[in-house]
């Protein structure tokens, strides 16, 4: 598995100089990073401080008003969302969008229909490419819902599902597109203790079984300093701090942004205060 100090030189994911302006206010402004293959790396920051629009820019929901992206050196500026999902990224968003309606085997079903078989012709008519095709798809989505122990829920709706469950749908679906690079967009999200632990869990397995490379959106420090290898945090547009876990969270720039000036400055003096004792 790659960490940062064996990390290959070639990033699968580049950033430079990203900016999203909305009017006069830049929600994203000169934002750098690098991605390398098999990595798992936090990106935190207060809210508003323009995480989830990195997202949005790297999935071409927005148009960034300046920089580049490139994923495996390709350019994704100007791609469809679902062209850059066909490319190999995928991700989930802070509030769950399944399709509460639709029972657990489909939502995996629709996501593996980027890679159905068949054409518009052949779903029109229900010909036997079709038929051959479809069965495939519920075949795979089965062995997949297995790998994420939810075969013995594909029946159920999806909005009938306990809250931690519907997460785990989510990135199983996000993972059906088979992606390289998937996005995790606040996955801990009103999950209760123990649902944390458990998501904690699945993202190590789904890291590890799906060969993949990992970026995570989330507010809850015990998982972003429990599982990231590095950390970019954000504040008001901007990167202000990178590193290890253990170099974020003594980053007085960090608890400025998340606890305010005073607590920045009461950090420091205690930090002074043990070194003197030491």
């Amino acid at each position: 598995m790659t960490t940062p100090s064996t990390a290959p030189t070639k990033a699968l994911l580049e950033i430079k100089g990203l900016t999203k302006e909305f009017g006069g206010l830049k929600a994203v402004n000169n934002f750098d990073m690098d991605i390398y293959p098999g990595e798992l790396v936090g990106l935190i920051g207060p809210n508003g401080a323009g995480k989830t629009t990195v997202f949005n820019l790297i999935t071409g929901i927005y148009v960034p008003t300046a920089g580049v992206i490139r994923f495996r050196d390709t350019k994704l500026i100007g791609f469809q969302p679902h062209e850059i999902t066909q490319m190999g990224i995928a991700r989930t968003f802070q509030n769950i969008r399944l399709f509460p309606n639709l029972t657990v085997l489909d939502n995996v079903r629709i996501a593996y229909h980027i890679h159905a078989g068949y054409g518009m012709f052949d779903a029109i008519v229900h010909n036997k490419n079709y038929d051959r095709h479809e069965k495939a798809l519920t075949e795979r989505a089965q062995e997949f819902l297995s790998v994420f122990n939810m075969h013995t829920r594909q029946g159920e709706i999806a909005k009938n599902l306990p809250y931690g469950e519907q997460r785990r749908l989510e990135i199983a679906r996000a993972l059906a597109a088979s992606p390289q690079l998937l996005l995790l967009d606040e996955p801990a999200a009103g999950m209760n203790p123990k649902e944390v632990v458990e998501l904690m869990d699945l993202i190590h397995f789904i890291r590890e079984r799906f060969n993949l490379t990992i970026l995570l959106i989330e507010h809850q420090m015990r998982v972003v300093m429990g599982i990231c290898e590095r950390i970019t945090v954000m504040d008001f547009g901007e990167v202000i701090a990178r590193g290890t876990p253990e170099a974020i969270q003594n980053d007085e720039k960090v608890i400025e942004a998340y606890l305010g000036r005073g607590a920045a400055a009461l950090s420091q003096r205690l930090r002074e205060k043990r070194s003197h004792v030491a």
